[in-house]
């Protein structure tokens, strides 16, 4: 797992999935996190807004991300 640093108190998971490396596109985002492949705190999340604080952890097809704070 690797922490990955924002620079606000709070992030939208579509947004995450992109800025950790974890998919490619906003449209493959919107894509996976619809289809139930995405994790959030080891809960699958299908809302692509949601709002993600540092501490949580983001998992996708076997890729982990913390969000840390900057």
């Amino acid at each position: 797992m690797r922490d990955v640093e924002i620079d606000s108190d709070m992030i939208r998971l579509g947004q995450f999935l992109k800025l950790a490396d974890l998919i490619d596109t906003g449209g493959e985002a919107k894509i996976v996190i619809a289809a139930g492949d995405v994790t959030v705190n080891g809960e699958v999340d299908i809302r692509r807004g949601r709002q993600l604080h540092p501490g949580d952890v983001v998992e996708v097809f076997g890729r982990t991300a913390r969000v840390a704070s900057a």
